[in-house]
């Protein structure tokens, strides 16, 4: 084995906790977006009204400090309207939810923490990959900031959270789920078989137009638009309904009508469907998937799965688990292009 080779060899057994710490970090982070799908769903973001980032990991353990949530949760819009008379058993289902999604996000700091303080005692982390876990660790502790400023939207004037911060919210953690997946695959080495002259500008623009098609969903779920025009392919009797962009200034009709925004969804979706399929022959065509290019069938198969799903949350009414595998396979497809993305580089840090 030459020197070189071996050092690489040495190199990845180095690091290969941290890979695996890093891949335990992506799954737990897949886990937190299901259950705040789940907790937006089941109505529950809006039931505990105060941000208590230390104290709020205990949840009530008395009646009285039941009775104190459910108090605080008489307070707002969304109890005087929507669920007045609510009982502390029903309230205690949407409470749940909502400390479940909290909680896990400390959790989420914990393990992120702990294991970062000891690799960085056993000299696992170097002054090239320290930096980048760093940077991971910041914009974790701002998802808790932002999914506060998101919740504290729908506690005053609204019965509901603004969809412009729910997008937000969800925009940051797939921006932090997909970081920790390009710094993760950067730490070990790959040799493309094959890089066309601007495939690589193809791969990010197709990653760009399924990121945008992710923030154009994260409005149709903050306007319940799934919940209108129940049918496929046809939306309000006709391929594209009459009554969008009717608004001044139109274009703000994409992001407050919920005509408009499921069927920006819909079209998109076609859009990225037409391109993945381009994506998919050119690389079966030069490399009949070889290499680092089966992430190309990968991400193929899952715009594939994505479609279905999505048509078949709208036509069921957005059900709960529907719902769910569809925002979580939305974070794997743009995963799966920036790991080939990052792969494509051939590089390992050191």
């Amino acid at each position: 084995m030459s020197s070189t080779a071996s050092t690489n060899v040495q190199t990845q057994d180095h690091l290969r906790p941290v890979r695996i710490w890093l891949y335990l970090l992506a799954v737990l982070i897949l886990i937190m977006v299901a259950v705040g799908g789940a907790t937006r769903l089941t109505d529950s973001g809006l039931s505990i009204t105060e941000w208590k980032p230390i104290s709020g990991i205990i949840p009530p353990l008395t009646m009285e400090d039941w009775q104190a949530e459910l108090e605080a949760y008489r307070q707002i819009p969304e109890y005087q309207l929507i669920n007045k008379g609510m009982s502390l058993e029903e309230f205690k289902f949407i409470f749940w939810w909502e400390w479940g999604h909290r909680f896990l996000g400390r959790m989420i700091g914990f393990a992120f923490a702990i294991p970062f303080v000891v690799f960085l005692f056993q000299r696992r982390l170097n002054w090239q990959l320290a930096p980048s876990l760093f940077v991971l660790f910041i914009l974790g502790g701002f998802q808790g900031f932002l999914g506060w400023w998101m919740v504290s939207s729908g506690l005053t004037e609204r019965v509901d959270v603004s969809q412009y911060r729910l997008a937000t919210h969800l925009s940051a953690a797939c921006i932090l789920f997909l970081a920790i997946i390009w710094v993760v695959r950067r730490l070990r080495h790959v040799d493309p078989i094959w890089v066309e002259k601007g495939w690589r500008g193809l791969i990010w623009l197709f990653g760009a137009l399924v990121f945008i098609q992710l923030i154009a969903g994260a409005f149709v779920a903050g306007m319940d638009a799934g919940l209108a025009y129940n049918t496929w392919p046809l939306m309000d009797g006709a391929l594209i309904p009459q009554n969008i962009y009717t608004s001044s200034p139109a274009w703000l009709d994409a992001f407050e009508d919920v005509t408009t925004a499921q069927f920006n969804h819909r079209t998109l979706a076609y859009v990225i469907a037409a391109f993945a399929i381009f994506l998919v022959y050119r690389a079966w065509k030069n490399t009949q998937f070889a290499g680092v290019h089966g992430w190309m069938l990968i991400v193929g198969s899952l715009v594939f799965v994505q479609i279905l799903l999505g048509i078949f949350t709208l036509i069921y009414v957005v059900p709960l688990g529907l719902a769910l595998a569809h925002q979580i396979t939305a974070f794997l497809l743009l995963g799966a292009i920036v790991a080939y993305l990052a792969d494509m580089k051939a590089e390992i840090m050191r």
